[in-house]
């Protein structure tokens, strides 16, 4: 075969970057394939300009291998080649999920829920030429949808989904629908919370949930061998009736499954400000919480579906992160309300901010967790409503608290699932089909709450996916009943701890992006597989539990299982707990650190300060590990920011900060300058990289104490809207 130039350049390029051989073959092999053929010409242009321009490293990724198969499917940026989220690998995607219902399944009729959220792709981190063509600006989640509506009515199945154009559907009403149609399984297109640019394809399972191992390999394993998708035109699918409609009364009864869930049906009195962030979830937490009687206000730069999701701080619209709330907090205290919560774009995850005198308190996703575990268990009993056999469910890494509630009201605690909501639905499923799950004997109706760190709840079983709506209308009803006592969320949090201990938890994400990002991740965990740390602030080690053991958790059963169990828990005395695994989902290394003590009120701060000091000496132990090292004020940026704009943080732009300070430059040139100098770190740049200009204020770190009030005001330093 001759070879042209352009291959010979990108060959010789691609040998100069510090990743295995084989990953460059196949890049090369994957890149001269969008090159050649047909149904890829439309995106040439583009890939001609990338290799002028010597995009060598961003090509590589694009290319070395087909986007994973991750937790229930495939996400990550959109754009050009296998490893980014575009109509072919969504297509394929859908493909193999049809082949492998049908080998499953039979035959006989199926049918599937397709569901979107509000995503639209505008190449906002500019990595394309905005001068050239590219067929993939302006693809919304709903084309994706519609694509794989087409792919799955070219197969002869049945699609639910919504109709027009002011509908979209989302992560919980997905559940809920594929039980009540009785569907064969579900799509969802969808990234939850990442960044705008990002989409990606999550498959359910014929109960609602998604799929775990082995299944979840088995459905990869069909993806992976798709060589042809067969598909039928929009217009003709809905004439054909393969396309039916998600309409009013089915919305209503998902309402309902919620609705029936409330403790205190008379406890209506609190004020909410909701914020969908701009996604699905005007029709679930708005819906229910309207209907049940809830004054509630709406956020309204983010009340209406917006996919750049423009108004959102760093256009990341996660509820984990107290910054995602500001807007919604800053319109609870103009109204008055009691407090503001918020929803991420597939409306899964609840975020939550409470009012008081003291000032605007966010909570975290343990702090909600074991506010609603304290108010369905309190309360039920209180009344009365306990079930037979009660039981809870959380993740390994959800906190203990959600535990000691349990426990000490007779509640069977399900409590050491691995990472991942669908673990959580595997119980319920496995729990409504055999009536136990290990040694706990329970009916579906046992079945209390569950909860995951990560902002996910979930109180109807009739759900089997995350659903903030049911979470959000417990917990109004909780801030009602607390409001006509006097009382308040953060006064029952000390409550909680008084009566069933202190516990206190953090989490740190070390973002590592590309094919060298990666590498890292796995040699930071082969690493700490093979030596842990003797002591972290001050607390000895006891004991390392590696999930792959399978004497610890019984036998791997595929290697999706095995990627899933990817976690290795340290526990230290004084009762301090370190957790790490990397993320399903996206380019990150994730380090939770909790810690606990019976001791009063008094011994908190010390528990809290170990905590935090824990989280950092981790930190620094695994990237020690791979001969990396950052100084605090790197480690103190926000956690959006990726190792690599770390390091550029402390190496360089420090310096030139420091320099152009002396050099007596102008405000508004300071201005212009820092938000071009930040701007590859993300939106909001100035605010992502505060937290680390304070460390070197607070430290005389390159004299810049000397500049103190320029920075403080540059930096919004003085602008700190939660108490955590």
């Amino acid at each position: 075969m001759i070879r042209s130039q352009w291959e010979k350049d990108v060959e010789q390029a691609f040998a100069g970057l510090d990743v295995p051989a084989q990953l460059r073959v196949e890049a090369l092999q994957q890149l001269r394939t969008w090159w050649e053929e047909a149904p890829f010409a439309p995106y040439r242009p583009q890939l001609a300009r990338l290799i002028e321009g010597g995009q060598w490293a961003f090509l590589l990724d694009s290319f070395y291998r087909v986007i994973p198969f991750g937790t229930g499917g495939r996400r990550g940026p959109v754009g050009i080649g296998i490893n980014r989220i575009n109509p072919y690998t969504v297509a394929t995607a859908v493909q193999g999920h049809v082949d492998y219902l049908r080998r499953c399944q039979g035959d006989g009729p199926l049918s599937v829920v397709v569901a979107f959220d509000c995503r639209i792709f505008k190449d906002l981190r500019g990595c394309y030429d905005p001068s050239l063509p590219n067929p993939l600006i302006g693809m919304r989640s709903r084309d994706f949808a519609r694509l794989a509506a087409e792919v799955y009515a070219g197969n002869g199945i049945i699609v639910w989904t919504v109709p027009g154009d002011d509908l979209l559907l989302s992560t919980p009403e997905l559940s809920f629908a594929i039980r009540h149609f009785g569907a064969s399984g579900g799509l969802n297109i969808s990234a939850s919370h990442n960044h705008p640019d990002d989409n990606g394809t999550k498959f359910y399972t014929e109960y609602g949930g998604q799929p775990v191992a082995p299944h979840d390999e088995e459905m990869a394993e069909a993806v992976q061998a798709v060589q042809q998708v067969r598909q039928m035109p929009f217009e003709q699918a809905v004439q054909q009736n393969l396309v039916r409609w998600w309409g009013p009364a089915e919305h209503e009864a998902y309402l309902e499954a919620s609705l029936a869930r409330s403790i205190v049906r008379d406890a209506r009195d609190a004020f909410i400000v909701y914020s969908p962030l701009n996604g699905t979830g005007r029709r679930t937490v708005y819906d229910v919480l309207a209907k049940a009687g809830f004054r509630v206000a709406l956020v309204p730069s983010q009340a209406d579906y917006d996919g750049e999701f423009p108004d959102v701080k760093y256009r990341i619209p996660n509820p984990e992160l107290p910054e995602a709330l500001e807007m919604a907090a800053t319109e609870a205290r103009r109204l008055g309300a009691d407090a503001a919560f918020a929803t991420d774009p597939d409306a899964d995850r609840l975020g939550v901010v409470v009012s008081s005198a003291q000032g605007d308190r966010f909570l975290t996703g343990n702090e909600i967790a074991a506010l609603l575990t304290a108010s369905i268990i309190e309360g039920r009993a209180s009344r009365n409503e306990m079930p037979a056999h009660p039981f809870v469910v959380k993740t390994c890494v959800t906190t203990e608290l959600m535990t000691a509630i349990a426990r000490a009201h007779g509640v069977a605690m399900i409590g050491d699932l691995p990472v991942g909501f669908k673990y959580i639905a595997e119980v319920l499923e496995v729990v409504d089909r055999t009536g136990r799950y290990g040694n706990v004997t329970a009916r579906l109706d046992d079945f209390l709450c569950a909860a995951e760190e990560s902002h996910g709840v979930l109180v109807t079983p009739e759900i089997r996916d995350k659903d903030a709506a049911g979470g959000a209308l417990l917990l109004a009803e909780y801030i009602a009943r607390l409001k006509r006592e006097g009382k308040t969320l953060q006064g029952e949090l000390d409550r909680l701890y008084d009566r069933y201990g202190y516990v206190t938890q953090g989490v740190y994400s070390l973002i590592m992006e590309g094919v060298a990002g990666l590498q890292r991740i796995d040699a930071m965990m082969a690493a700490l597989r093979q030596k842990q740390p003797p002591a972290i602030a001050g607390c000895g080690l006891e004991r390392a539990v590696d999930y792959w053991d399978e004497h610890v958790s019984g036998p791997i059963k595929s290697g999706t299982d095995r990627a899933s169990r990817n976690v290795v828990a340290l526990y230290f005395d004084h009762g301090l707990k370190v957790t790490v695994r990397p993320s399903g989902t996206e380019p990150k290394l994730k380090i939770y650190v909790e810690a606990g003590d019976s001791t009063g009120a008094e011994g908190r701060p010390e528990i809290a300060q170990r905590s935090a000091e824990a989280t950092l000496q981790m930190v620094d132990y695994l990237l020690d590990t791979i001969g990396m090292q950052l100084p605090r004020q790197a480690l103190a940026l926000s956690q959006l920011v990726s190792v690599e704009n770390r390091i550029d943080f402390a190496t360089r732009f420090l310096g030139e900060l420091r320099a152009r300070l002396d050099d007596g430059i102008t405000a508004s040139a300071l201005d212009r300058w820092v938000d071009t100098r930040l701007a590859a770190y993300g939106k909001d740049s100035r605010f992502l990289v505060a937290p680390g200009i304070r460390v070197c204020l607070e430290s005389g770190l390159l004299g810049l104490d000397r500049y103190a009030t320029v920075l403080r005001a540059l930096f919004h330093l003085d602008r700190s809207p939660f108490s955590l």
